[in-house]
């Protein structure tokens, strides 16, 4: 399990002190909605270089607070990376339409949003939503899914807890890491 105030510290220390004190203290006020945006916003302001992992690790803490995959995805993307390997990746293909539970053995209600890779074995963290009548796929993801990707098969399927609870799921199934 990971502390929520371990992340927000370790974020907020991506920042300048200045900006790093307001994140802070969104986050001590119960107001981490804003607290997200102004991370993402003096991100890229500042034009502080992130790792893959810390991308990936935002996105979760947006999706926690509601504010994923919008409105924090497309202004994550624009972070500049800094250029060093990572164990895991964001999955931005947002063109690609929504896999079929079924391709992997899960129920025909389901629909995957594959979203984190882990660049050591392949394998990925899936959203799986439901169908809303209207058409468009439900806000929350209804469970996570680790995907073996070379074989098409969905090895864990987590139907409770957190994003953070899915992310560990994916790196202790990785055979390949140190």
């Amino acid at each position: 399990m990971t502390s929520e105030a371990a992340v927000w510290h370790r974020l907020a220390a991506l920042l300048p002190p200045e900006d790093a004190q307001e994140v802070l203290e969104f986050w001590g006020i119960g107001e981490q909605e804003g607290g997200l945006e102004l991370l993402v916003s003096a991100l890229l302001k500042h034009q502080v270089a992130i790792d893959e992992t810390t991308r990936a690790e935002i996105a979760i803490v947006a999706e926690a607070w509601g504010m994923w995959p919008l409105p924090l995805g497309p202004l994550l993307s624009q972070c500049p990376g800094n250029g060093t390997a990572s164990a895991l990746q964001l999955i931005e293909d947002t063109a690609r339409s929504p896999l079929p539970g079924t391709t992997v053995g899960l129920p025909d209600h389901l629909f995957l949003i594959p979203w984190i890779s882990c660049t050591a074995c392949g394998r990925a963290l899936a959203r799986a939503h439901t169908r809303e009548p209207w058409g468009d796929l439900s806000y929350t993801p209804e469970q996570y899914v680790i995907l073996d990707t070379d074989q098409g098969v969905a090895l864990q399927v987590l139907t409770q807890g957190s994003g953070w609870d899915a992310l560990m799921a994916l790196r202790t199934s990785c055979e390949r890491q140190p």
